[in-house]
């Protein structure tokens, strides 16, 4: 099952290759703030869920004619782990590993859409890099998750790109301007992934591939991921968790196009401004 945003806020779901708009019959408020009503929905996906496709007010749609908004707007934390391929910390000349230096956090209001453009800072003489990333969302509570636990916590996945400004100052604020981190373009619910230790992801600057890596490959796996960060802090339904870059960073510029792709995931493209 794919859940998605699109509309303004309201709520879609595909399943069994049709989509439905499933806002009237959860009686989702889109207009309420904070804009957490997809992460209520996470939070009681099954219940909520059960016969929403007979129930009057779900309608099916048109999914290509929809414009997709980011699938999580506002959720509770936005983690993620630095240098966590190896050819990624040797290309960077980082002493950096995310085994050694767990993670960090970005801004929530650093989250954007498949349809959103990636809008550039105004930083002259910087460079402006792509990172191709997946981005796991959590779907239950929990604290002190063990690895042979961590797989039960996870509702889906969605692409990300983890954008960032080189340079000195502290990693969260070169990598929380608004639109630094493109989310999407729906996440695929856990069931529907067959095998995240074995997912290639890849990424286009203008048509040109930059970066083509799988996640067997990351140094810091997903169960030890979401072990590490529950060792600290409570994870909660719709947090997100970036899993770090491979190798192929680059800088992009105003008027570029970035394509990521992640084999059971899905994939969008996004104007660079």
């Amino acid at each position: 099952m794919k859940l998605f945003r699109f509309g303004g806020g309201r709520i879609g779901i595909t399943a069994n290759d049709h989509s439905y708009d499933i806002t009237d019959a959860l009686g989702v408020d889109t207009d309420a703030w904070p804009p957490v009503q997809v992460v209520q929905l996470i939070a009681d996906f099954t219940r909520k869920t059960e016969g929403i496709l007979r129930h009057p007010k779900t309608k099916e749609v048109d999914f290509s004619q929809l414009r997709l908004e980011v699938p999580i707007e506002w959720p509770n934390k936005l983690l993620a782990y630095p240098v966590n391929y190896v050819k990624h910390g040797e290309e960077m000349k980082s002493t950096n590993r995310a085994d050694r230096n767990g993670f960090f956090m970005k801004t929530n209001s650093s989250l954007s859409g498949p349809n959103d453009p990636i809008v550039l800072p105004d930083v002259p003489g910087r460079e402006i890099h792509h990172e191709c990333e997946l981005g796991i969302v959590i779907g239950k509570q929990g604290r002190n998750i063990t690895k042979d636990q961590a797989l039960d916590y996870v509702f889906g996945y969605a692409c990300l790109i983890d954008m960032v400004v080189r340079g000195n100052e502290e990693r969260v604020m070169r990598k929380s301007y608004d639109t630094f981190c493109p989310f999407g373009p729906w996440i695929v619910t856990a069931d529907e992934v067959p095998d995240p230790a074995n997912l290639r992801a890849r990424l286009w600057v203008n048509d040109v591939i930059k970066q083509d890596a799988n996640t067997r490959d990351l140094i810091v796996n997903i169960p030890e991921m979401i072990e590490t960060a529950s060792r600290v802090a409570t994870l909660y339904p719709g947090d997100i968790i970036a899993t770090g870059t491979p190798e192929g960073v680059g800088p992009v510029q105003r008027g570029d196009r970035v394509r990521i792709a992640i084999d059971h995931v899905g994939e969008m493209t996004l104007d660079v401004r």
